[in-house]
């Protein structure tokens, strides 16, 4: 007996779960936009130095990319103007039909009077409006990196108190937090209180999809959680698309801001219809309330009859194990103390980093392909669908460890391809990103199933929140190591793609659980994946049926099997003797 049984009694995966997973999943088509968000809030406008008083008006006339040209030099390409120097001088002679001058013939300086951006592809960015640009554009990196310390934050400050709260109560406030502080931000003076902002809206992103994770799964049958869990994570895909046709709408970073987070306010208000999770009030003593919540539910799904029959007693009869077990507590510590815990800890945190690290990468840097950035946004989303379809069918047929391993070299590989291709070729470039992107969100995919199938029961939530943690730590470290393009542009790429070919090494050493039975208890990892145990011996490996006797210490547990034993050897001596 347990929680399972109480729910297939309320009507198992009946109307209000279908209800409940909608309204849930719902606002994860915004936490697309959240994560993904800086790719256009600060996207980064063509621009140059802005010229001098007496001549900015001169701007606006129809020849001014020839008249800028005696102000600014050429780049390295010697095909666009630069855009962090200016000549000290003008040089009025390039004006002229066949004049060249090399840049470095005449004395520069920096941009001393601001920058000029074009506002062709983005109307306003934070980029524009903070200055964000030659020596100061790592702080446009930044901004992201701030973002996912805040959902880094939110994972332990929110994942603690929803143990101690519930999760419907810190869900409804991390919906405010996110409407009130996301919106907020779209007022932002400056680029100090934008980031505040962010990091605390970070926080309220983390909050959202911790507890709407939990609480989810917690009122969905066993059978039912693969599934559920795959067609939720569609609705990230679907936002992915949203977010560029919104982008690409608006162009304005303040209206984009306001309009992906708008819709939390409307989560917050239809959010105060869920049950709190009825199992996590059973084990807080709360019995009356898990009876009226576990009542609610059957008469949403129709099950009357079972409204009559549920009583407190009742789901103290259902729940006795798991009460019982909540009397032993488990630490961070329990997942390194043992071999097989400790390999599949170590590896999992491997595979979860890279896996964030490459992911991130990927996406966050998506003007360098010279493709229109709300295109790629879209293409980007869209190869989410076969790429998932894809994990799904690896996952059945090859199994956990392989899939893991193959999407993680895929992606690297692909990742290393793609240094090699030119920059003219730019289509071949992008595909080629599409194709690791893919791979790294089927690692996605897989790494969340494969590590809910490792951890025991026991300490799974314990464990999750590990790999989770090194997860942000990959994502606040990605934006970061873009700095590395002003050293050599192939080096960011570098790291990526190194970090998913070494933690292909290690998802080799990870265990198979594909058709295994989840384990409960550490002992059943051990037992599992140690290759130790009793779970690897026969029960009479080195001795006789003779040899077991109540005297004998450890023996004295095997009397059961040599009775058993004796009364098949005389029903066959007694067969064999009617048979004569």
């Amino acid at each position: 007996m347990g929680f399972s049984e109480l729910l297939n009694e309320v009507g198992g995966f009946g109307r209000y779960q279908w209800i409940h997973v909608t309204l849930i999943s719902l606002p994860g088509l915004f936490m697309a936009s959240q994560n993904l968000l800086n790719n256009f809030v600060s996207g980064i406008p063509n621009h140059y130095c802005t010229l001098p008083g007496n001549y900015s008006l001169h701007n606006s006339t129809q020849d001014s990319e020839q008249w800028l040209k005696a102000f600014i030099p050429l780049d390295a390409s010697g095909t666009r103007l630069e855009r962090c120097l200016r000549y000290v001088d003008p040089q009025w002679h390039l004006l002229t039909a066949n004049a060249s001058l090399n840049s470095t013939e005449a004395p520069t300086e920096g941009c001393v009077d601001g920058w000029t951006f074009e506002r062709s592809e983005f109307i306003a960015t934070t980029v524009s409006e903070f200055g964000l640009v030659c020596s100061w554009k790592p702080l446009k990196q930044m901004i992201q990196t701030i973002y996912m310390g805040g959902v880094l934050t939110g994972a332990i400050i929110y994942g603690g108190l929803s143990d101690k709260f519930g999760r419907r109560s810190i869900l409804i406030w991390s919906y405010l937090q996110l409407a009130i502080l996301g919106c907020s931000s779209a007022l932002s003076p400056n680029y100090s209180a934008y980031c505040i902002f962010r990091f605390l809206s970070g926080m309220a992103v983390s909050g959202i999809i911790i507890n709407g994770v939990s609480l989810k799964v917690e009122w969905i049958p066993t059978p039912q959680r693969t599934l559920v869990g795959t067609l939720s994570s569609f609705f990230f895909t679907f936002g992915q698309l949203i977010l560029a046709g919104l982008a690409y709408w608006l162009r304005d970073w303040r209206k984009l801001q306001v309009v992906v987070c708008l819709p939390q306010f409307i989560a917050f208000a239809y959010s105060w219809w869920y049950c709190e999770s009825a199992r996590w009030l059973l084990l807080k003593n709360r019995s009356k309330d898990a009876l009226k919540a576990l009542q609610r539910v059957a008469r949403i799904n129709g099950k009357h009859e079972a409204m009559e029959k549920l009583t407190v007693e009742v789901l103290h009869s259902h729940m006795k194990k798991e009460m019982e077990s909540q009397k032993s507590t488990y630490t961070a510590v329990d997942l390194v103390r043992t071999r097989a815990m400790r390999r599949i800890s170590v590896c999992l945190v491997v595979v979860w980093f890279a896996t964030s690290f490459a992911y991130y990468g990927i996406v966050m840097d998506m003007q360098k392909f010279g493709v229109s950035i709300y295109l790629i946004q879209i293409i980007f989303g869209a190869v989410d669908f076969p790429s998932k379809l894809l994990a799904l069918g690896m996952l059945s047929v090859l199994g956990r460890r392989i899939t893991q391993a193959m999407c993680l070299f895929v992606a690297g590989s692909v990742v290393f391809a793609n240094i090699l291709v030119p920059t003219e070729m730019q289509t071949l470039r992008t595909a080629l990103a599409c194709l690791g992107k893919g791979f790294i969100s089927a690692s996605f995919t897989t790494v969340y199933l494969y590590t809910g199938e490792l951890y025991p029961t026991v300490i799974r939530q314990t464990g999750m929140g590990l790999v989770s943690t090194m997860a942000r730590v990959g994502s606040m470290a990605a934006p970061a190591v873009l700095i590395l393009d002003e050293v050599l542009p192939s080096l960011p790429s570098l790291v990526y793609g190194g970090a998913a070919i070494i933690a292909t090494g290690f998802a080799c050493f990870l265990p198979e659980t594909l058709n295994i039975n989840l384990p409960d208890t550490i002992d059943d990892v051990e037992d599992k994946w140690a290759g130790q145990g009793p779970a690897h011996k026969k029960p009479t490996d080195g001795v006789s049926l003779n040899d077991i006797t109540p005297e004998v210490g450890v023996s004295k547990e095997l009397q059961p099997l040599k009775e058993t034993k004796e009364v098949e050897l005389k029903e066959v001596e007694k067969a064999g003797l009617d048979a004569l």
